[in-house]
């Protein structure tokens, strides 16, 4: 009985989450439903700019902590309603709180395992790169966006890696990612700004497909890594 209270936090974020996604409340944020309502909500972002920079920062801070899947969403909303510079920082925000709350949670439930127990498939795949080079390893998992967001937070949990080093990892590595998402937001507003709707002239907007170009560069950082090192390395952990 103790062991199953010791995921009861877990088990309330994952049922939080579920209950969310039933409401449909996060279709709001759709880049083609913020594109109708986008002048209005600048608007009143404008006159309550400290209440709306805290909605921005709880409502990514639960869907990440959650383990919301298409999260970017609410980061391309934070984009196209903020601007680049602040809603990279009200989304880095949200995304480190809420990667914390769900990495504590996830430790409370693993308890202080021995690591020679049986993993689960993801932990077990990032065990040998992890427990090799530590710093190095939880920073590049937290830098490349091919790596699932949610299942590396709950890997390093597993891994008991240091509360300070996940912190960094994920303030550091996840605004970089979150910055060009935040980016591409503020180009699609931008494009829709000038075209009145969501259309594929948006992508000669260099505002957008910069930021694409970014996120792309990003998911071939491993491969780049392995070439340079002319061996197999964290480049493609899952087979470790």
């Amino acid at each position: 009985m103790k062991r199953w209270r010791s995921f009861l936090p877990l088990i309330v974020l994952i049922a939080i989450g579920i209950a969310l996604l039933s409401t449909g409340q996060f279709n709001r944020f759709r880049p083609e439903t913020l594109a109708t309502e986008q002048a209005n909500l600048k608007l009143q972002i404008a006159a309550y700019p400290i209440v709306a920079g805290l909605i921005q920062v709880g409502v990514i801070t639960l869907a990440i902590s959650t383990g919301i899947p298409g999260v970017i969403v609410l980061i391309l909303a934070g984009g196209m309603l903020f601007g680049t510079v602040y809603g990279t920082i009200l989304s880095s925000i949200g995304v480190t709180l809420g990667a914390l709350t769900l990495f504590l949670a996830s430790r409370h439930a693993f308890g202080d395992h021995k690591h020679g127990e049986v993993a689960p498939g993801l932990v077990g795949r990032l065990r040998g790169g992890y427990l090799a080079h530590p710093v190095s390893y939880t920073f590049f998992l937290r830098l490349v966006p091919f790596f699932p967001f949610g299942g590396v937070t709950v890997g390093l949990a597993w891994l008991r890696c240091p509360v300070w080093l996940f912190l960094a990892a994920t303030a550091v590595g996840g605004s970089v990612m979150t910055g060009i998402e935040t980016a591409l937001g503020a180009g699609l507003a931008r494009n829709i700004g000038r075209n009145h709707a969501v259309s594929l002239s948006l992508f000669d907007d260099p505002h957008v497909y910069v930021p694409l170009i970014g996120m792309g560069l990003l998911a071939l950082l491993p491969i780049l890594i392995s070439k340079l090192r002319g061996k197999k390395v964290p480049s493609d952990p899952m087979k470790q």
